[in-house]
C-alpha cells in the first residue's frame, strides 16, 4: 500500500486542510481522555514547523446535520489552546493567518452534507486551501465529505498518524510473529463475524469475551441468565467455531462470569461458573477463572491483538476485573519483551488508560470501526483516496 505522504513537500505559506479525529469524551465541558488529540500532535507540529497555515476539521458525536451546540468543539479548542472558527465553511479567517498558524474549525457534522459526502459541501469545505491532509484513521472507513469528498478538489496526502496506523497494522496482519493470540470482545457477534473469520485465519488462538462471548456460551448450551446476548446468532456462532476448527485455530469461550441481580454499577458481584448461573443472574464481567486462563494464553503468545473489553470496565472497581486483568497481562509481557501487542477500540483504549498501562503496549490504534475493518481486509475509502497511482 503506497500512500501519498508529506515527504518533500514545500508547505511554507500553503493553506492546509487537516482532517483529525477529535471525537473525544467530554464531561461538564472538560475532556476526560485526550489520547486521540495527543496522537495527532506530531502531524500538527510538523505542519506548523514547516510554515503551513493549518485549519483542522473534525467532528464530535452525532449532531445529525444540525447545529447542536452540545457537540461543539469549543472544549477541544480550549484543551489545545487553539482559536475556534465558528463555521467550518466560513473562510474569512484565512486572510488573517500567518505561516505556522493553526486553527480548529467547528464540528463538520453540523452540516448534513458531511455524512452524505455531498459534492457541493465538499467543494465549499475545500475552497481556499492548497492541499488536504488526512490524519484521521479512526474515520477513514467512512466515505464522508471531509475524508473522501475533499480529495476530489485538493491534492491529498496522508498525515504521520495515518501512516503509522497503516504501517503497524499491515505489519501484524502480513507478517506476525507466532504464536498469535487474538482477544475479541464487545456486545454483538453480528457486527464482528467478518473480523472473527479474519482473525481465525491469522491466529493460533482466538479468545471471545464480553456479551459477544456470552452468545457463544449460549450456542454451546450453557447458562447465560438474564443477560445481554444474541440468541438469533446461535447457528452463526456454531459456524464460526467450526470455521476455527477447520483452520486449526483454538477457539476459547468464557469459563465463568461476574454476575449481579441487576445491571447497575453499584450492584453486588458474585463470580459463578457457567453451570452455576441462574435464570435471573445478569452477566456484567468476565470471571476470575477466565482471567487466569486468558493470562496463561497471553504468557504463551508472541503476538497479541485485542479489541473489546470483556465487561463494564468503566464501572470500577467492581466490574473492571476481567478487562484490567487482560490489560495488565498484555502490558507486563510486552514490557518484558515477550510479545508484541496491538490494541484498538475506544473502550479498550480507555481501559488501558484507566489501569495505567497505555505506554506498555507495542501499538495502540486510534481506530475502532476502522481498526476492525482494516483487519477484515476491507478497503477503507479515506485511505483509498490517498493511494499513489
Amino acid at each position: 500500500m503506497k500512500l501519498r505522504t508529506l515527504d518533500g513537500l514545500d508547505l511554507r505559506g500553503k493553506y492546509v486542510l487537516l482532517r483529525d479525529d477529535f471525537n473525544v469524551q467530554i464531561v461538564d465541558g472538560k475532556i476526560t481522555e485526550g489520547f486521540r488529540i495527543e496522537r495527532s500532535m506530531p502531524t500538527i507540529d510538523f505542519l506548523r514547523d514547516a510554515g503551513a497555515r493549518v485549519a483542522i476539521v473534525s467532528h464530535l458525536g452525532r449532531p445529525k446535520g444540525t447545529r447542536d451546540m452540545k457537540y461543539s468543539l469549543h472544549g477541544v479548542a480550549d484543551y489545545m489552546k487553539l482559536p475556534l472558527v465558528d463555521d467550518c465553511i466560513d473562510k474569512s479567517f484565512m486572510a488573517n493567518m500567518h505561516d505556522g498558524d493553526v486553527v480548529l474549525l467547528e464540528n463538520v457534522r453540523f452540516y448534513r452534507g458531511e455524512e452524505e459526502n455531498d459534492s457541493e459541501f465538499a467543494r465549499k469545505l475545500a475552497n481556499g486551501f492548497d492541499l488536504f491532509v488526512n490524519d484521521a484513521f479512526a474515520v477513514s472507513h467512512r466515505a464522508h465529505a471531509s475524508t473522501v469528498g475533499v480529495t476530489k478538489f485538493l491534492p491529498s496526502y496522508a498525515g504521520l498518524l495515518l501512516q503509522s496506523e497503516i504501517d503497524n497494522l499491515t505489519a501484524v496482519m502480513e507478517n506476525p510473529i507466532h504464536p498469535v493470540l487474538s482477544i475479541v470482545a464487545g456486545s454483538k457477534v453480528s457486527t464482528k463475524i467478518d473480523v472473527l473469520r479474519a482473525l481465525i485465519r491469522l491466529s493460533d488462538t482466538v479468545i471471545v469475551g464480553g456479551a459477544l462471548g456470552t452468545t457463544f456460551n449460549f450456542a454451546l448450551g450453557e447458562n447465560v441468565g438474564n443477560s445481554l446476548y444474541e440468541p438469533e446468532m446461535r447457528e452463526k456462532a456454531l459456524e464460526i467455531m467450526e470455521y476455527a476448527r477447520k483452520n486449526a485455530c483454538r477457539f476459547l469461550v468464557p469459563l465463568d462470569k461476574g454476575v449481579a441481580p441487576v445491571f447497575e454499577p453499584t450492584a453486588p458481584r458474585t463470580d459463578k461458573t457457567m453451570d452455576e448461573i441462574l435464570p435471573n443472574d445478569v452477566i456484567i464481567d468476565g470471571g476470575p477463572i477466565t482471567a487466569t486462563r486468558d493470562a496463561d494464553e497471553i504468557d504463551r503468545s508472541a503476538t497479541v491483538i485485542w479489541n473489546g473489553t470483556v465487561g463494564m470496565a468503566e464501572w470500577m472497581p467492581t466490574w473492571s476485573m476481567g478487562s484490567f486483568a487482560i490489560a495488565r497481562a498484555i502490558a507486563e509481557n510486552t514490557r518484558n519483551g515477550k510479545l508484541k501487542s496491538i490494541v484498538g477500540g475506544g473502550d479498550t483504549v480507555a481501559c488501558l488508560d484507566a489501569c495505567g498501562v497505555m505506554n506498555d503496549i507495542t501499538y495502540v490504534s486510534t481506530g475502532g470501526g476502522a481498526f476492525l475493518e482494516f483487519i477484515e481486509g476491507r478497503e477503507l475509502p479515506g485511505i483509498a483516496a490517498l493511494l499513489s497511482n
